[in-house]
């Protein structure tokens, strides 16, 4: 930029968009001087600068524009000097730290938009949004999505009556929505999208009758949706998926008169879908995909003629496909898969181009060959009677002949052979591939009755092979954004590695409209449920959760630093720690995991893990690590003993698992150890025996500490279980409620300890 342009002290408006200036900003443009500037706009160019602090002596300036450059630094403070300023535009730069709470002097501002930066919470205590923000009575759009705001959404900000906009998305801001929020009288549109707001949706949504666009997408929210968020009739877009909700949605959503998108899919829905959505005639995106919605698809949807997408996957919807949606012209993207629906497919329209990924897992399906689905049989009900007892008694002499004639070929033995009466696992590994059609047999069509667990990226069937071997099939929904991403990544770790402690993959079958995983099944359910489920039948003792404890962290040992290519898993959690017939624990779900090809300590991760489990560095910059593998499982060490989840109503945003444990240590763990071992003899034998639950907290704290390097290896976390097992098994008689092979397994699992490798000191209980 040139340093001399003449007199510009009587300049009022200064535009330099698109300009493809570079540098910084240079002050001998004489800007400093130009008493007479309201507005300054210097977006998209390359200015890499920090933001200049003598733009506070520009007292009549109204506008300031400085978006998409690449500014750094802080925001200054001093711009509370410009108290004429009614628009602050600064997205898309790299900006750090606070937003300054002195923002809140300038009364005339109404437009803030501070998104896509790095920005920080004001301090630790709230780490979010300054609550001086709300002293900001004319501010009428808000916008600081993406960037590093944690902390919850401050109460205060219902003093903002004529705020229109407010966009807090891409964050990581905890805690509730504030039922406070219902008085923003003004509010058009609203977007939390992928925060860790927790709790529900305020029932005082219904009172802003302006909204346009919810976004309350990809947190923690649960309860039930209140009733009075379908009553906002000038509402367009409403998404609300991937959350905690539960219960039924209201009979009457017809007071969403203009919604053209309504997306509620991913969450834990039940009930009939309501008639009443046939009312919401503007709708053209409907996702109610990925809950327990029952019943048929209702008649009523025939008057939303204008829809061009419909999803209804992964519900237990049952009866046949109604005829109408082939009349739906504009119906181009329709998913139906895993339901009951039966009967004939539809002709014509958006059935003409259907995959057969849009109706699997459905039973009874027919009518579409070219999908490789039968012909339906087409007999009146009046002569079926008559049919069969022809049919039946010819098909029977058939079939009896057919047995004989293969039991005298292949039926005898040859010699020396064996019988066998088992399916070996390991029999199965060789073949690359199984037949979709084969899947279809074992699962009895993917019936809702096999099904095991439902995940992010598809549901997860029990089902037995023509072999005898009863298996488990994860199926992936590969219209699910990033799900053929994770179907690969578990290929590639699975396929490779062998452990005792890690679950097996025994099959695939893939092509591009299905894909699924034969791994091996665990009949004995997961750790979460033995932990949390109160019908469990399976009270686990000290032994039993050190034992479990010690698997998992040899699987992860394995991964970590014994296997030729390091692995990291990246959502290691208790419902991924899977058991089989003897109690030993798999660890499971490597949907996320990353094989890294050298030894480079640290990867970007897109997808994130689990809430509560991601160590600070991996979920706040998505840098995994062996040391983010290790505070996962510090935070599951800790969880396994006390008995609380890390999501447990009682931690937020002011207090976590790990802090609850460490103010308790070492002298009041009683407070926090899980009751089940408060009332068992394993406790007395740990006071007895020199602190061994003391130890294995210590543990836990050590492996969740917020900085990596203070973090332990996997390999030393062995070797302290070790040694604690060893002890205890010593001095304490082992007890075990689970059946005597896995008392045997226990006792017999020792294996040499060497007490060198860590620095180990166990504290008294």
């Amino acid at each position: 930029m040139a340093p001399h342009v003449g007199n510009l002290s009587f300049l009022s408006v200064l535009n330099l968009t698109l300009t493809n200036l570079t540098g910084p900003i240079p002050a001998e443009l004489g800007l400093a001087s130009c008493q007479c500037l309201q507005v300054l706009d210097s977006s998209a160019n390359s200015f890499v600068d920090v933001v200049p602090t003598w733009l506070a002596k520009l007292p009549r300036l109204q506008v300031l524009e400085l978006g998409a450059n690449k500014l750094i630094g802080s925001i200054p403070a001093s711009l509370r000097n410009l108290t004429s300023l009614s628009r602050i535009d600064m997205p898309y730069n790299n900006l750090t730290g606070e937003i300054p709470p002195e923002l809140g002097l300038i009364q005339e501002l109404s437009h803030l938009h501070l998104g896509t930066n790095q920005l920080t919470g004001d301090n630790k205590l709230i780490g979010g949004l300054p609550v001086e923000i709300s002293n900001i009575s004319s501010l009428a759009r808000l916008g600081v999505e993406n960037n590093l705001l944690t902390g919850p959404i401050p109460e205060s900000i219902a003093m903002l009556e004529n705020l229109g906009w407010l966009d807090l998305s891409g964050n990581d801001m905890l805690g509730p929505i504030p039922a406070q929020m219902g008085l923003l009288g003004s509010l058009e549109r609203l977007s939390f999208h992928a925060n860790k707001l927790s709790g529900s949706i305020p029932s005082s949504f219904g009172n802003l009758s302006l909204l346009e666009n919810i976004d309350l997408s990809s947190k923690q929210l649960s309860s039930m949706i209140p009733a009075s968020l379908f009553h906002l009739d000038k509402l367009i877009t409403l998404d609300i998926s991937h959350n905690y909700f539960v219960g039924a949605l209201p009979v009457d959503v017809s007071g969403l008169r203009q919604v053209y998108q309504m997306d509620i899919s991913s969450n834990f829905l039940i009930g009939s879908t309501p008639d009443s959505l046939g009312q919401l005639s503007m709708l053209i995106y409907l996702n109610l995909s990925h809950n327990s919605f029952k019943g048929s698809i209702p008649g009523p949807l025939k008057k939303l003629s204008s829809l061009a997408s419909l999803d209804l996957s992964f519900n237990n919807l049952s009866g046949s496909i109604p005829t109408f949606l082939a009349n739906f012209t504009y119906l181009t993207t329709l998913n139906l898969s895993f339901n009951s629906l039966e009967g004939q497919i539809p002709e014509g329209g958006v059935f003409s181009n259907l995959t057969l990924q849009s109706l699997i897992g459905n039973v009874g399906l027919c009518g579409a060959p070219r999908l490789d689905l039968s012909t339906c049989l087409d007999i009146p009900h009046s002569r079926n009677k008559h049919v069969l007892q022809i049919l039946l008694p010819t098909l029977t002499l058939a079939f009896g002949a057919i047995a004989i004639c293969i039991y005298l070929l292949f039926g005898k033995k040859p010699k020396g052979g064996e019988d066998k009466h088992f399916v070996n696992a390991n029999d199965v590994i060789g073949h690359q591939i199984v037949s979709y059609h084969e899947l279809i047999r074992a699962t009895n069509s993917f019936s809702e009755d096999n099904i095991l667990g439902c995940g992010s990226f598809g549901k997860v069937f029990k089902g037995q092979l023509s072999t005898g071997l009863v298996v488990a099939i994860k199926v992936i929904d590969v219209q699910l954004e990033q799900a053929s991403q994770t179907f690969d990544a578990e290929c590639q770790v699975l396929r490779m590695v062998r452990h005792r402690n890690l679950i097996k993959i025994l099959n695939t079958c893939s092509n591009l409209d299905f894909k699924a995983l034969v791994l091996q099944y665990m009949p004995n359910g997961s750790l979460e449920m033995l932990l949390h489920q109160t019908k469990s039948a399976v009270r686990l003792g000290f032994l039993e959760r050190l034992c479990i404890m010690l698997d998992v962290s040899m699987a992860m040992d394995y991964l970590h630093h014994e296997y030729y290519n390091l692995i990291l898993h990246c959502d290691l959690k208790p419902s991924n720690v899977l058991f089989d017939e003897e109690m030993t624990a798999h660890v499971a779900d490597f949907g996320i995991a990353r094989l890294i090809l050298d030894d480079n300590s640290m990867t970007c991760v897109s997808m994130p893990g689990t809430v509560g489990y991601m160590a600070p560095e991996y979920g706040s910059l998505g840098k995994a690590s062996r040391k983010s593998d290790v505070f996962s499982y510090g935070i599951m060490l800790l969880e396994v003993f006390t008995g609380r989840k890390p999501t447990d109503a009682i931690f937020g945003a002011q207090l976590t698992l790990r802090q609850w444990v460490h103010r308790a240590f070492p002298a009041e763990l009683v407070q926090v150890v899980d009751v089940q071992l408060l009332q068992g003899s394993s406790l007395s034998s740990c006071n007895r025996d020199g602190g061994f639950l003391a130890s294995v907290f210590e543990l836990g704290l050590i492996c969740s500490s917020d900085l990596p390097d203070h973090r332990m290896t996997m390999h030393d976390v062995v070797v302290v279980l070790k040694k604690i097992k060893a002890d205890y098994t010593k001095l304490s008689h082992p007890f075990s409620n689970l059946n005597k092979t896995k008392e045997r397994r226990v006792l017999n699992q020792e294996g040499k300890i060497d007490s060198n490798t860590v620095s180990y000191h166990p504290v008294a209980f």
